[in-house]
C-alpha cells in the first residue's frame, strides 16, 4: 500500500511536469519541486480535500460533480501557497485548467502502469 502511494506521488509529479510544459503560467523549477508539490497535495487532498468536499455539496451536485474540479484547483493553489517560489500558478483559471488536465494525465497513467503491473 505504502508502494502505491509512493507510485501516485511519483505519477502525479509527472503530471504537473507535463503541465508545466503545456502552459506558460503555470511554472515548476524542476522535477524535485514536482516531486514536493506532490507530496503536499497528496496530503492536502487526504485532509482538506474532503472538508471542501462536504462544504460544498450543494453546488456539486447541483453541476453534477463538475464542481470538483474547482475543488481540485483550490488545493493546487494551496499547494502553491504552501511551496515557495518553486512553484508559481499565475491564476485561478489556469488553476482549473491545470486540474482538469492533472486529473486525466493522472487517469491515463494510472491505468497504463495498473495494466503494465496487473498479474495475468
Amino acid at each position: 500500500m505504502l508502494l502505491r502511494w509512493f507510485l501516485s506521488i511519483f505519477l502525479n509529479a509527472v503530471a504537473l511536469i507535463a503541465v508545466a510544459q503545456l502552459f506558460s503560467s503555470f511554472h515548476l523549477d524542476g522535477f524535485g519541486t514536482a516531486l514536493l508539490a506532490s507530496l503536499i497535495l497528496s496530503i492536502l487532498n487526504i485532509f482538506i480535500k474532503p472538508i471542501l468536499i462536504v462544504l460544498t455539496l450543494p453546488i456539486t451536485f447541483v453541476t453534477l460533480g463538475l464542481f470538483l474540479f474547482v475543488i481540485n484547483a483550490v488545493t493546487l493553489m494551496i499547494t502553491q501557497g504552501v511551496m515557495d517560489s518553486s512553484f508559481v500558478i499565475d491564476s485561478f483559471g489556469t488553476a482549473v485548467i491545470a486540474a482538469i488536465v492533472i486529473s486525466i494525465l493522472n487517469l491515463l497513467l494510472n491505468r497504463l502502469i495498473k495494466d503494465t503491473f496487473r498479474p495475468q
